[in-house]
Protein backbone atom coordinates (compact mmCIF):
# COMPACT_ATOMS: atom_id res chain seq x y z
CA UNK A 1 0.00 0.00 0.00
CA UNK A 2 2.69 2.53 0.87
CA UNK A 3 4.11 2.03 -2.54
CA UNK A 4 0.89 2.87 -3.67
CA UNK A 5 1.18 6.18 -2.00
CA UNK A 6 5.01 6.92 -3.09
CA UNK A 7 3.89 6.33 -6.87
CA UNK A 8 0.98 8.78 -6.41
CA UNK A 9 3.26 11.33 -5.24
CA UNK A 10 5.98 10.91 -7.50
CA UNK A 11 4.29 10.04 -10.49
CA UNK A 12 4.81 13.21 -13.03
CA UNK A 13 1.31 15.10 -13.75
CA UNK A 14 -0.40 13.80 -11.01
CA UNK A 15 -0.02 16.33 -8.18
CA UNK A 16 -0.22 19.29 -11.00
CA UNK A 17 2.62 20.95 -9.53
CA UNK A 18 1.04 21.11 -6.13
CA UNK A 19 3.59 18.37 -4.67
CA UNK A 20 2.30 16.59 -1.54
CA UNK A 21 -0.12 19.60 -0.96
CA UNK A 22 -2.27 18.70 -4.20
CA UNK A 23 -6.02 19.68 -3.75
CA UNK A 24 -6.74 15.44 -3.84
CA UNK A 25 -5.26 12.91 -2.28
CA UNK A 26 -4.30 10.46 -5.19
CA UNK A 27 -3.16 7.58 -2.72
CA UNK A 28 -6.32 7.66 -1.08
CA UNK A 29 -8.30 7.90 -3.70
CA UNK A 30 -6.10 4.95 -5.32
CA UNK A 31 -6.99 2.69 -2.55
CA UNK A 32 -10.89 2.94 -3.70
CA UNK A 33 -10.34 3.11 -7.48
CA UNK A 34 -8.09 -0.27 -7.12
CA UNK A 35 -5.59 2.91 -9.29
CA UNK A 36 -7.91 2.40 -12.17
CA UNK A 37 -7.09 5.91 -13.63
CA UNK A 38 -10.51 5.80 -16.02
CA UNK A 39 -12.36 5.47 -12.59
CA UNK A 40 -10.25 8.02 -11.26
CA UNK A 41 -11.21 10.89 -13.22
CA UNK A 42 -15.49 9.41 -13.28
CA UNK A 43 -14.98 10.51 -9.84
CA UNK A 44 -13.44 13.02 -9.48
CA UNK A 45 -15.50 15.46 -12.46
CA UNK A 46 -18.64 14.18 -10.39
CA UNK A 47 -17.35 15.39 -7.36
CA UNK A 48 -16.23 18.51 -9.52
CA UNK A 49 -19.31 18.76 -11.13
CA UNK A 50 -21.46 18.21 -8.23
CA UNK A 51 -20.11 20.28 -4.80
CA UNK A 52 -20.52 23.52 -6.38
CA UNK A 53 -24.38 22.74 -5.87
CA UNK A 54 -23.22 22.03 -2.09
CA UNK A 55 -21.49 25.25 -1.70
CA UNK A 56 -24.61 27.46 -3.19
CA UNK A 57 -26.74 25.26 -0.52
CA UNK A 58 -24.60 26.16 2.21
CA UNK A 59 -24.71 29.81 0.90
CA UNK A 60 -28.31 29.69 0.91
CA UNK A 61 -28.81 28.24 4.64
CA UNK A 62 -31.53 29.59 5.98
CA UNK A 63 -31.58 27.74 9.30
CA UNK A 64 -28.70 25.16 11.35
CA UNK A 65 -30.44 22.36 9.97
CA UNK A 66 -30.00 23.42 6.18
CA UNK A 67 -26.80 24.64 6.93
CA UNK A 68 -25.42 21.44 8.47
CA UNK A 69 -26.98 19.65 6.02
CA UNK A 70 -25.22 21.34 3.26
CA UNK A 71 -21.71 21.31 4.77
CA UNK A 72 -22.38 17.64 6.03
CA UNK A 73 -22.84 16.89 2.41
CA UNK A 74 -19.73 18.63 1.04
CA UNK A 75 -17.58 16.95 3.38
CA UNK A 76 -18.56 13.17 2.74
CA UNK A 77 -18.06 14.13 -0.53
CA UNK A 78 -14.75 15.59 -0.55
CA UNK A 79 -13.63 13.21 1.63
CA UNK A 80 -14.97 10.19 -0.69
CA UNK A 81 -12.53 11.31 -3.21
CA UNK A 82 -9.81 12.70 -1.25
CA UNK A 83 -10.48 16.37 -1.63
CA UNK A 84 -9.03 16.82 2.31
CA UNK A 85 -8.72 20.64 2.54
CA UNK A 86 -12.32 20.72 1.04
CA UNK A 87 -13.59 18.45 3.47
CA UNK A 88 -11.50 20.21 6.24
CA UNK A 89 -13.54 23.43 6.09
CA UNK A 90 -16.51 21.87 5.51
CA UNK A 91 -16.34 19.79 8.45
CA UNK A 92 -15.18 23.13 10.09
CA UNK A 93 -18.40 24.66 8.61
CA UNK A 94 -20.64 21.85 10.36
CA UNK A 95 -19.44 23.22 13.81
CA UNK A 96 -21.10 26.63 12.91
CA UNK A 97 -24.26 26.96 15.04
CA UNK A 98 -26.76 29.43 15.09
CA UNK A 99 -26.70 32.61 12.79
CA UNK A 100 -25.28 34.94 15.43
CA UNK A 101 -22.03 35.00 13.77
CA UNK A 102 -22.90 35.70 10.38
CA UNK A 103 -18.77 37.15 9.72
CA UNK A 104 -17.48 33.52 10.50
CA UNK A 105 -20.00 31.78 8.52
CA UNK A 106 -19.30 34.36 5.57
CA UNK A 107 -15.59 33.08 5.89
CA UNK A 108 -16.37 29.92 5.92
CA UNK A 109 -18.27 29.73 2.58
CA UNK A 110 -14.97 32.32 1.26
CA UNK A 111 -12.52 29.53 2.37
CA UNK A 112 -14.66 26.70 1.39
CA UNK A 113 -15.53 28.08 -1.94
CA UNK A 114 -11.35 29.65 -2.42
CA UNK A 115 -10.60 25.48 -1.59
CA UNK A 116 -13.29 24.22 -4.18
CA UNK A 117 -11.80 26.25 -7.00
CA UNK A 118 -8.64 25.27 -6.51
CA UNK A 119 -9.62 21.62 -6.40
CA UNK A 120 -12.09 21.90 -9.12
CA UNK A 121 -9.05 23.29 -11.33
CA UNK A 122 -6.92 20.84 -10.56
CA UNK A 123 -9.28 18.20 -11.36
CA UNK A 124 -9.97 20.30 -14.92
CA UNK A 125 -6.14 20.11 -15.46
CA UNK A 126 -5.59 16.38 -14.37
CA UNK A 127 -8.62 15.15 -16.77
CA UNK A 128 -7.32 17.27 -19.68
CA UNK A 129 -3.79 15.92 -19.24
CA UNK A 130 -4.98 12.09 -19.24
Amino acid sequence: MEAVAVAAREEPGRNGGHGGDAPIDHAYLARFTLGNTSLEHEVLELFADHAPTYLLRLMAATTDRAWYEAAHTLKGSARAVGARQVGALAEEAERLKGFSDPEARAASIDALSAALGDARQYIADLVSAA
